[in-house]
């Protein structure tokens, strides 16, 4: 029909969102939510930002000021944001830094190794946030200031300069004219740094927005301990009138508030502590700072202040809380334990590298691929307590990672193997019994009570997305596996000097933990069986295992009784229980739920693993750990597993999603071997396979008999062979039935054993062509 909107559809309806525009419409792409999350993860990028130029060395101190006006302000004393012209922009570092998505100087490796902020937008997407945003930068003696609205560039007229406000008259900076960067002030020839203070936009979040100082003061202090020597300032000028400080408040200085105006700067207004202390870090240094870290010293300084009276702003005191810890992850372990320590605090550091493709930009400025030798520089520190909580907290470039990643992965990894290979070296003194399978150090005992610091510092490190709570980059598993390997090693196995009696005491702790949960889950076995024996009698054909095994119990799928008969004497009664089905079971795929409930066969199947069908099926009520089907290796054998595999997927799918449906693999054929080999035996799979062992054995001259047996089926084997081949977890074959695409799952059960006859029969006829024996195991 002509005229109408579809028809009008051309260029002119695209629409085109320049600049900070996009961040603005979609607030959420950028920092996660408009809520108070996201009203906090705006402070975290400035603050970041500052953090990164003490990780690069050239920042001391940073103070965070909560304005009574609702703004916030960052100070820090790095080199400052630059001020010069960007080349391709033609515009001045600082609006570049403020109003470019992607830009900034942690794109390369020449100004940050390794850095907080990586995809150059949290600066300028804080901008676009905020109603106002300030920056004064002080650089070659000098003091810059520019001003934005909504990411906008332009200058305010406030009426008070002392006190700048978001709703003062706005004039915005016309395109095409300089920037509006102007110089307000001096000051000395090697004072750097940069100041942001900025009003979150209420435009953009919504009315249920808080800020959180709890939360601050916990990011605070866990930078402080992060990076060792910073000292990081919390100013919060909503304190009320409450007299003088208790008793137990640590007096400590005082730090800048807001300035008398624009063009002045009040470092005369600080006081006498305040420049004694500052005169205490410059003689300290850097260096200084070094030598005390590598003498292992630990020092820490949280304080809270209350200014005097008479400072501006009218009457009432402003809460200040300093952090500064020289211990590093070290005193990090410490605050976070709680209970009795089993041992002190554990520390591994070192380096690796590893090779990473990545896109490096160019003299030009384009992006090439290139191959880079990335290092890693691992920090991590743990101990173990007497409680039974597990505190890990993981850190990149000091940006927390909650959600994990790869270098959590690697820690975990490094410490299980060590520590149950100790536990297998310590058996007897430890007493664990090797030869019960029950008897394994899991993860879950190695964790409790542990509390650990995991840091890694790289340069690029790849995040799951912009909130960065997941480290994705492969290789720095390694690196940490390899490391912690090594150093908890010696820790441990008690082989350093000075960590015998400690690990003693930490092995103990996780034997312990180790016999109380199989103790816990014998009895939460015992509980079950019983519950369900009382509910139901079990099939009489059952050959059940012993109680108290759940985490390792078998349930055997046997095909006939004459192998049943073998396979009892076979298995091991402890852990592996037996249910024979008589010939092919029900095909549930054509058959009614009615229908499949009247199967003996299927009910039997169903009422032995003990978990309920269909809906209610419950993975947590299963009675055993693995369910195998033990069938004959021929296509009658075939079919009976895909019945059965049929009967899981309809109806207990959970059992085949978490990995725990398996597939018996009996061999074909033995050969026996003659001459100085007599007494052994080979086993094979396949014809092919047999021919071509038997050629192997003609051309090494190893003798073997003529009469080589072919298993027609299980029931053929006696007890010895059966156990070898199938039956025994040390030397058996199983293949595990994985489902990777439940969509593509369903189709193929729905066209292989469904109603519909002609769709069989042609993927029949369209496949015969790329029939493959090697894929098939008959």
């Amino acid at each position: 029909m002509a005229g109408t909107k579809k028809d009008a559809y051309g260029a002119g309806s695209l629409t085109v969102l320049e600049g900070l525009d996009a961040v603005r419409k979609r607030p959420g792409m950028y920092i996660g939510t408009t809520d108070s999350q996201g009203l906090m993860h705006c402070l975290w990028e400035i603050i970041d930002n500052a953090v990164d130029e003490a990780l690069a060395g050239v920042c001391t101190h940073i103070t965070v000021t909560l304005h009574r006006d609702g703004s916030i302000e960052v100070e820090d004393n790095g080199r400052g944001i630059p001020v010069d012209i960007e080349p391709k922009t033609k515009l001045t570092g600082v609006e570049v830094v403020l109003t470019k998505l992607h830009a900034g100087a942690k794109f390369g490796n020449a100004s940050y190794n390794a850095a907080g902020g990586l995809h150059g937008v949290g600066s300028s997407v804080v901008n676009a946030l905020s109603s106002r945003l300030d920056v004064e930068v002080d650089r070659n003696g000098q003091t810059y200031h520019m001003a934005f609205h909504q990411g906008h560039p332009g200058v305010y007229a406030d009426p008070d300069p002392a006190h700048p406000s978001p709703d003062a008259p706005f004039r915005k900076t016309r395109k095409n004219r300089p920037t509006e960067l102007e110089v307000i002030g001096k000051v000395g020839a090697r004072k750097t740094g940069t100041r942001i203070r900025y009003w979150a936009d209420p435009e953009i979040f919504n009315a249920t927005a808080r800020f959180d100082y709890d939360q601050l003061i916990d990011r605070v202090r866990q930078t402080s301990f992060l990076v060792p020597g910073l000292k990081i300032t919390v100013v919060d000028e909503h304190i009320e009138e409450t007299g003088e400080p208790s008793l137990d408040t640590m007096v400590e200085t005082d730090v800048p508030g807001a300035k008398a105006d624009r063009g002045e700067q009040i470092d005369d207004t600080q006081g006498a502590a305040v420049d004694a202390a500052q005169e205490a870090l410059e003689r300290t240094g850097a260096e200084d700072m070094q030598q005390e870290l590598q003498a292992g010293t630990e020092t820490a300084l949280e304080s809270t202040v209350a200014p005097p009276d008479d400072a501006k702003g009218g009457p009432g005191h402003r809460r200040v809380e300093e952090f500064c810890h020289t211990g590093g992850v070290v005193d990090f372990v410490d605050f976070l334990s709680h209970g009795e320590p089993l041992s002190t605090v554990w520390r591994m550091t070192g380096q690796g590298s590893y090779h990473e493709e990545t896109q490096v930009v160019d003299e030009k400025g384009d992006l090439h691929a290139q191959d880079i030798l990335r290092t890693c520089d691992v920090d991590i520190a743990m101990r173990w307590t007497n409680g039974y909580d597990t505190v890990i907290r993981s850190f990149v470039n000091v940006v927390a990672t909650p959600g994990g990643g790869t270098h959590v992965d690697g820690f975990l990894q490094a410490v299980t193997r060590q520590v149950r290979k100790t536990v297998e070296e310590n058996a007897r003194k430890l007493k664990v019994n090797l030869k019960d399978p029950k008897m394994k150090v899991e993860r879950d005992d190695i964790l409790a009570g542990l509390v650990a610091v995991v840091t890694v510092r790289i340069a690029e490190p790849q995040f799951q997305g912009q909130t960065k709570d997941v480290l994705g980059t492969a290789p720095v598993k390694g690196v940490v596996s390899r490391l912690v390997d090594k150093q908890f090693a010696e820790m441990v196995s008690g082989a350093r000097r000075g960590y015998k009696e400690q690990s003693g005491r930490v092995l103990e702790k996780i034997v312990g933990e180790m016999h109380a949960r199989i103790q816990a889950r014998k009895t939460k076995e015992v509980t079950r069986r019983k519950n369900a024996l009382e509910s139901a009698s079990m099939p009489p054909k059952l050959s059940d295992c012993q109680p108290g095994n759940d985490d390792i119990a078998e349930l055997f799928i046997v095909e006939g009784d004459s192998a049943l008969g073998t396979a009892k004497a076979a298995r091991n009664s402890a852990f592996q229980a037996l249910l024979p089905i008589r010939g092919k079971i029900l095909n549930v795929q054509k058959a009614s739920l009615a229908q499949m409930l009247s199967n003996k066969e299927c009910a039997a199947i169903i009422q032995v693993v003990g978990a309920g069908s269909g809906a209610t099926f419950d993975i947590d009520q299963a009675r055993y750990d693995k369910v195998i089907m033990m069938t004959d290796a021929d296509v009658d054998g075939a079919h009976i597993r895909t019945l059965l595999l049929t009967l899981f997927y309809r109806y207990m799918r959970p059992l085949i999603e978490h990995g725990h449906v398996y597939a018996a693999v009996p061999p074909l054929h033995r050969i026996a071997l003659t001459g100085p080999r007599k007494g052994e035996y080979i086993y094979t799979y396949s014809d092919d396979e047999l021919a071509g062992k038997l050629e192997q054995l003609d051309r090494d001259h190893i003798g073997y008999a003529d009469d080589i047996q072919r298993y027609k089926g299980l029931g053929e084997m006696d007890a010895n062979q059966l156990a070898d081949t199938t039956m025994d977890p040390r030397s058996r074959l199983l293949r595990r039935i994985r489902m990777e695409d439940a969509e593509q799952a369903n189709d193929i059960f729905s066209l292989l054993m469904g109603d519909e006859v002609p769709p069989r029969r042609q993927f029949i006829v369209d496949n015969a062509e790329d029939f493959d024996r090697s894929k098939i195991d008959t």
